[in-house]
């Protein structure tokens, strides 16, 4: 079994101490092989706030970090460092892969960044990051689970979001789909959802969008709790020869440690 880990949103310089304490405690019991943090890391990509953010997951500890850029990872109003070097900072922090990937026997994850310089916060995948991904898809082994991750979500579940989602969203999902991809996970809204895109829309196998809160900043939206999600890929059984756990773990006002809430085991789709 593989497990991961999902941290988005975070927006280190807006962080809560004592929820980034309880998320620490967390995954150190939860003992991930993968973190991944799925965008706006820092509030306003300054260097000390990536160094709070590096310093988190140093706490952490999981064997395997990737880090995908969010809109809030580009500086704002430091208009030379938007236009000429938008990452810089976040590749001092975390290294120079802003696309970085996961693989083991039992879970492929992709990471796919949709963030661009000149759209503020608006999303984009370009022709060749969809193909590249269907590309690495289709060559993924029958057993493994696989994951693709963005900071920009690819489903909503309210209409005031759909001007969140990233261009291209559509050809994305149809030809991720039949390539073999399980999971979609992304973050950016501050709403945490597991949504079965395949029961809305017609694709060809069975697809999960699964959306992260924010990890530990107080930027909380309608009353939601800071939340992470914890994926997992299981072993086959009599019905499915591939299954994934999907969970998420609030941490609420009064509480000062996060508590399983949702837990969803699935048996997953093969390639048609």
């Amino acid at each position: 079994m593989t497990t991961l880990l999902q941290v988005s949103d975070p927006h280190f310089g807006t962080e809560q101490a004592g929820v980034e304490r309880a998320l620490v405690h967390l995954a150190r019991e939860l003992n991930p092989d993968v973190l991944l943090m799925t965008g706006d890391i820092t509030q306003r990509a300054t260097a000390a706030q990536f160094g709070a953010a590096r310093s988190f997951a140093e706490r952490i500890g999981a064997p395997h970090l990737l880090v995908v850029p969010g809109n809030h990872d580009i500086p704002l109003f430091a208009f030379g460092a938007r236009l000429l070097s938008p990452y810089a900072r976040l590749q001092a922090a975390f290294g120079p892969d802003l696309e970085p990937s996961f693989e083991s026997e039992t879970m492929l994850l992709l990471c796919v960044n949709s963030t661009r310089a000149w759209r503020h916060k608006h999303g984009e995948l370009s022709t060749a990051q969809i193909e590249s991904v269907e590309r690495r898809l289709e060559k993924a082994d029958e057993r493994q689970v696989r994951i693709v991750a963005l900071h920009h979500p690819i489903a909503v579940t309210r209409s005031e979001d759909e001007r969140h989602r990233p261009r291209r969203h559509e050809i994305a999902l149809k030809r991720w789909a039949a390539a073999g991809a399980d999971f979609i996970l992304g973050g950016h809204i501050h709403l945490p959802y597991t949504l079965a895109l395949h029961e809305h829309q017609p694709l060809s196998r069975p697809l999960w969008a699964v959306q992260a809160g924010t990890a530990v900043s107080s930027r909380v939206r309608d009353n939601f709790c800071n939340s992470v999600n914890r994926l997992c890929s299981l072993g086959p059984n009599a019905q499915h020869p591939r299954r994934g756990v999907v969970e998420r773990w609030d941490c609420s006002d009064s509480a000062s440690a996060f508590r399983r809430v949702v837990r969803l085991e699935l048996g997953l789709g093969v390639r048609p």
